[in-house]
C-alpha cells in the first residue's frame, strides 16, 4: 500500500507495465502554446518514446504531430462524459493541458489505471480533484502538479528548504512579463482575483485579500517593483509539506501601470463587479496580449534556522530566458519522468502525488537546466 501527505493510498501497479515505453504518451491539448512545447520537451529528453497529440480538431491534432518525430494526432474532448472512450491505444500516461472542468478526464484516466498527469488547477479545483481521488480505486499514480508553471517553484522551494534546520517563512513573488508568449489558460488566476483566499501566516490560517499586501522585490534580471498576493496551490501545499508557518505567493508584472491598476480594480471591488461570465473576455484581454516572448522570472525567499541554530535565509531565483510556457513544459516532463522513471528513477507507486512528493529536488535542478533553465540559491544570514 501507498500513502502519501494528502492520505490517500492505493494498490501498487505493476512497476513493469509503466516502464513499458513502447506505450505512447497522450498529451490532451497538445496543440496548444504548453501541450505542444510538453510534446517538444519529452521528445527531446527521451528519443524513443510515442507521443499522442490530442484536442477538439483532428486537423489541429495532426499538423502538430507531424511537427515531431514518432508522433500522431487523434480528436479528444474533455466536455465528453468519457473523453477516453474512443482512445483505441493502449497508453502509459496522460498529460492534461488543458481545464478538465468536470473532471471528466481525470476519472477516464483513474478508472483505466492509467498514469495522469494534471498541470492546469488553481486551488479550489486542486482540492475538488483531491477529494475525487480519495473516493475513487486508485491503481496508478495520479499528479496534481498545479502549482506555479507546473510545480516548479514549488519543488525549487522545497530544494531551498534542505538546506535548512527549521523552516519558519516561504515567500514566492513571480514575475509576469506581457510581452511573453502565453496561452490562454495563463490567465484564467485573474478570474479569481476577486476572491479572497486562505494563506498560512505565523502558524495560523487566515483570510486574505488578492492584490494585498504588496512587497517590493528585485528579480533575477534586473527588474523591480511590487509584487502583490495572489490565489496560488503552493501556499497551502508548501507549508503542510515543509512547516513552515508562513507561506505566500505574490505576482508582479513588469508594467508599472498595469500593476497599479490591477490593484486598484481589485481593491475598489470594482474587480468583482466584473468577474460574472459577461465581462470573461474583457477581465483576460487585459492581461493576456501575449508577445513574441520575454523571460518568465522567480525570486523564492526562505527563512529559517540553519544546522548550527542560526537564522538563515535562502534566497533561490529561476530565471527562464524562453518564457512561463516553456518553463510549465519542463515542469510537465519533469512530473512525467518522476512517474514514469524516465531518467533512471524508480517509477511511482499508485497514489496521489503533488510536486513536493519529488524525491530528488537535485535531478530536477539538473534537468530544469539542461533544458536552459537558469537556477541560483544564495544562503545569508539574517
Amino acid at each position: 500500500m501507498v500513502k502519501n501527505v494528502l492520505g490517500i493510498v492505493g494498490r501498487p501497479k505493476n512497476r513493469e507495465s509503466i516502464l513499458n515505453m513502447k506505450k505512447p504518451i497522450l498529451v490532451v491539448g497538445g496543440y496548444g502554446v504548453v501541450g505542444l512545447q510538453i510534446a517538444q520537451v519529452t521528445r527531446k529528453q527521451n528519443v524513443g518514446i510515442p507521443i499522442i497529440i490530442a484536442g477538439r480538431s483532428i486537423n489541429k491534432a495532426s499538423e502538430a504531430a507531424a511537427k515531431i518525430k514518432n508522433a500522431s494526432g487523434i480528436a479528444l474532448d474533455v466536455s465528453d462524459i468519457d473523453p477516453l472512450a474512443n482512445v483505441n491505444t493502449e497508453v502509459g500516461a496522460v498529460i492534461c493541458a488543458v481545464n478538465d472542468p468536470d473532471d471528466a478526464l481525470m476519472r477516464a484516466a483513474i478508472t483505466r489505471g492509467i498514469p495522469y498527469i494534471d498541470i492546469t488547477r488553481w486551488t479550489v479545483r486542486l482540492h475538488s480533484a483531491s477529494l475525487l481521488a480519495s473516493v475513487l480505486d486508485i491503481t496508478a499514480p495520479v499528479v496534481l502538479s498545479s502549482s506555479w508553471m507546473a510545480g516548479v517553484c514549488a519543488i525549487v522551494a522545497k530544494k531551498a528548504t534542505t538546506e535548512l534546520g527549521v523552516v519558519e517563512e516561504i515567500d514566492t513573488a513571480i514575475l509576469y512579463r506581457l510581452a511573453d508568449k502565453a496561452g490562454p489558460n495563463s490567465v484564467e488566476y485573474a478570474d479569481r482575483l476577486g476572491i479572497p483566499f486562505r494563506v498560512l501566516k505565523n502558524g495560523r490560517w487566515k483570510t486574505v485579500k488578492p492584490m494585498s499586501e504588496p512587497l517590493q522585490t528585485t528579480f533575477p534580471g534586473g527588474y523591480s517593483g511590487k509584487a502583490y498576493r495572489f490565489d496560488e496551490p503552493s501556499q497551502e501545499t508548501l507549508a503542510l509539506y515543509t512547516g513552515a508557518e508562513t507561506v505566500s505567493s505574490r505576482i508582479a508584472y513588469d508594467s508599472v501601470s498595469t500593476t497599479r491598476v490591477m490593484a486598484l480594480l481589485v481593491k475598489s471591488g470594482i474587480w468583482g463587479l466584473i468577474s460574472g461570465p459577461s465581462f470573461t473576455k474583457f477581465r483576460h484581454s487585459m492581461l493576456h496580449n501575449p508577445g513574441a516572448g520575454a523571460s518568465h522570472e522567480v525570486v523564492i525567499l526562505v527563512k529559517g534556522k540553519g544546522a548550527t541554530g542560526k537564522e538563515e535565509t535562502i534566497r533561490a531565483t529561476i530565471l527562464d530566458p524562453e518564457g512561463q510556457t516553456h518553463l510549465t513544459a519542463v515542469g510537465a516532463y519533469i512530473q512525467l519522468s518522476e512517474t514514469l522513471g524516465l531518467d533512471g528513477q524508480a517509477p511511482r507507486a499508485a497514489g496521489v502525488y503533488l510536486p513536493e512528493n519529488t524525491n530528488d529536488p537535485q535531478s530536477v535542478i539538473k534537468t530544469l537546466e539542461q533544458n536552459g533553465v537558469k537556477v541560483n540559491f544564495e544562503v545569508s544570514p539574517l
